[in-house]
């Protein structure tokens, strides 16, 4: 990686021409300010930009349910009986699993709920949930919800794990040490691999091994990791994993979810799930027989047939991804976020700080910025000047520049606007 970084705009222009990745941005639509010209673009952490190739694959789908009805699902260009199929080799790349350990479905927060009731089996002496305080909303109300489904008590059965006073992130052997103090007692451990408010990833290896030492079950939302960091859930051996597709994977609002369930548990018959048609082994599926045989693999916990145009989209944009290549983007990630990094740095301002890890090997491509005063005015100031950015409050703005479609002139500019504003 580069180390010495320049604040001109020269030296981001040279980088920009010597990108090896560079015309993957010219695959994806960048929204337009009033004046015509693309905007800045650091909100992929949200919702990701638009694979211009989506349009064309959802098309088809929609010329095949035009043209064949019902038997689209056997004789579209690509068969809606198995069309999630052509997605599972790519999804697999991404999250780092064997292709048996994968399968796209449902929403982020429903597939946490079907994992969950799965692996989250308590018992009187092993009841408790271990998360990261501060994690997403949407985790928060699942596990004190599955919690309580249980009749346990969240004020009893929850652990959340915080900073040190005055820290932001958390450390590591902090977790460890608590999965070793009351690991006895814990049935699940859950974390978000990246954290979504900042912009912490977390050590999954370390957080898996800890908790099987202990007997705990181990799972993580990569909701803000798929599509933005490397993963290896094969080979870390995290018992499940779920996350959504519309972030980093750009696959449209509310597109369809994805989830892992590690390969040594797909013959275990004795699991508990919850079950639905479309995870009937294939064989016998359309026997409609009375009795559920799940499919030796992660489709097994399937429930229904998934939506075929979220899923063309979704293909669309594995399909970049698969071109790229997840080791490439993550090298220009770590390039544009320390460049980023380093340009805010150079305001040498004591009105902001950044909250995110300055270690690549702990962050992904966003930084959360907090503004000590008038960060509510800068956040408005940075959408008058065209920049795509995200407000958490009470005091931070999160910033992503995203390695397929940002640029390192938009890092270099949007600084510039920051500097002129602070």
């Amino acid at each position: 990686m580069i180390t010495r970084f320049q604040n001109d705009k020269t030296f981001a222009l040279e980088m920009d021409s010597t990108d090896p990745l560079k015309d993957f941005r010219d695959r994806f639509y960048i929204p337009l300010q009033n004046n015509g010209e693309p905007c800045i673009y650091f909100c992929g952490n949200s919702l990701g930009l638009q694979p211009k190739a989506a349009r064309a694959h959802i098309e088809q789908e929609l010329k095949d349910w035009e043209r064949l009805g019902v038997d689209g699902h056997f004789h579209a260009k690509r068969p809606w009986l198995d069309y999630h199929e052509y997605l599972t080799e790519k999804t697999a790349k991404i999250v780092g699993a064997m292709p048996v350990e994968v399968v796209n479905m449902n929403s982020l927060t429903v597939n946490l709920h079907l994992m969950m009731v799965t692996f989250y089996r308590p018992t009187p002496s092993r009841h408790k949930i271990l998360i990261e305080r501060g994690a997403f909303p949407s985790d928060q109300y699942a596990v004190n919800s599955q919690i309580r489904f249980h009749n346990y008590d969240p004020s009893s059965s929850l652990i959340e794990m915080s900073p040190r006073e005055g820290e932001d992130t958390i450390h590591t052997e902090d977790i460890e040490k608590k999965i070793s103090e009351e690991g006895g007692s814990i049935a699940l451990v859950l974390f978000g691999s990246v954290n979504y408010y900042t912009g912490q990833v977390f050590d999954i290896e370390r957080i898996t091994k800890a908790a099987h030492a202990k007997g705990c079950t181990v799972g993580f939302d990569l909701a803000h990791a798929a599509g933005n960091i490397i993963l290896k859930l094969h080979e870390w051996g995290s018992d499940f994993a779920v996350w959504c597709t519309y972030k980093y994977l750009n696959a449209g609002p509310g597109s369809i979810a994805g989830c892992f369930v590690n390969e040594r548990h797909l013959a275990n018959s004795d699991l508990k799930r919850f079950a639905g048609w479309w995870g009937h082994d294939k064989k016998t599926r359309f026997l409609m027989g009375p009795d559920f045989q799940p499919i030796p693999s992660a489709e097994g916990w399937q429930l229904s047939n998934p939506s075929i145009i979220q899923l063309a989209a979704l293909n669309a944009s594995l399909e970049i991804f698969d071109e790229a290549g997840m080791d490439k983007l993550q090298k220009k990630s770590e390039l544009l976020t320390s460049y980023l990094e380093y340009l805010i740095m150079d305001l040498n301002s004591d009105q902001i700080d950044i909250i995110t890890p300055s270690d690549v090997s702990k962050r992904g491509c966003q930084l959360s910025v907090r503004f000590k005063q008038n960060g509510k005015r800068m956040f408005q100031k940075l959408i008058d000047y065209g920049v795509i950015c995200d407000w958490r409050e009470p005091d931070v703005i999160r910033l992503a520049p995203v390695p397929l479609y940002n640029s390192f002139i938009d890092v270099y500019s949007f600084v510039q606007n920051l500097k002129q504003n602070i």
